[in-house]
């Protein structure tokens, strides 16, 4: 019989490739990858605040993420500087703040366990937290799939229909930013990134609609954290990096393996 704490992992791991594949292909169409990696940044700023205040910090995170998502959509706005000036204002920014903020509590930090992953100490309350926060992005996600592609395939053709395209965009980070929260235990605040961006990337030369990359990147993405947690399980390695050296072999089969697009 599978050990639960194995049990949990699986499931974890298998939600958030689940809704990071559909959510990670606009991050691919959109090429936010550096956004992704700012979000992450902020992650810590959000895990030292919630040590410093002795709160939940699956809230604080949440909030940190929020939080620069607006902010960055404000400063976007604004057009006095490009958007990787902004974001890696951010980014560099909200990492150190949270560094700083850390060297003032009086916890004992496993600062790995935060950049990298801690698949397998997955609790009951993380998996109920992990499972609500992508069933209500996935809700989120479906409901809005037109407008979200829309902006992505003609921002102009967008605001001529008369969508509110920074409503809609500002939608997109706020999702990104619930996942980037709720991956933090499967693979880390460094590398929820790639989960966003490989399985897209695995998926977009086999697939004719977005809709099909959408279902294909989630496929590959659960078979990486399947892959992941196997070669944990078997050779002790940590799971999280495991998942995304998987998705990253996969990548190299896919793009070099001589696989080829189905006509």
């Amino acid at each position: 019989m599978m050990a639960d704490f194995i049990l949990r992992a699986l499931i974890a791991g298998l939600l958030v490739a689940a809704i990071a594949g559909p959510l990670g292909c606009f991050v691919v169409w959109r090429r936010m990858s550096y956004f992704g990696d700012t979000l992450a940044h902020s992650a810590l700023f959000g895990v030292a605040i919630g040590l410093l205040l002795d709160v939940s910090l699956e809230l604080t995170v949440v909030l940190a993420c929020l939080v620069l998502a607006v902010l960055l959509v404000l400063m976007e706005n604004r057009r006095e500087l490009s958007s990787d000036t902004i974001l890696g204002i951010l980014a560099h920014s909200s990492l150190a703040l949270g560094l700083v903020i850390i060297s003032f509590t009086d916890n004992q930090v496993n600062l790995m366990a935060y950049l990298f992953g801690d698949l397998l100490t997955v609790s009951s309350n993380n998996l109920i937290w992990i499972g609500a926060v992508v069933i209500l992005v996935l809700g989120i996600l479906i409901a809005n799939w037109n407008k979200l592609l829309t902006i992505t395939l003609h921002e102009e053709l967008a605001k001529v229909e008369g969508l509110n395209v920074t409503r809609v965009r500002l939608l997109l980070m706020l999702l990104i930013a619930l996942i980037v929260a709720a991956s933090m235990k499967v693979v880390g605040i460094l590398l929820i990134t790639s989960m966003l961006i490989i399985p897209p990337a695995c998926a977009r030369r086999f697939s004719r609609t977005p809709e099909s990359m959408a279902t294909l990147a989630s496929i590959i993405g659960c078979i990486s954290v399947c892959g992941g947690i196997s070669a944990s399980w078997f050779w002790d390695t940590p799971p999280g990096p495991s998942i995304v050296v998987t998705a990253s072999l996969l990548f190299l089969v896919t793009r070099f393996g001589g696989l080829r697009k189905t006509a």
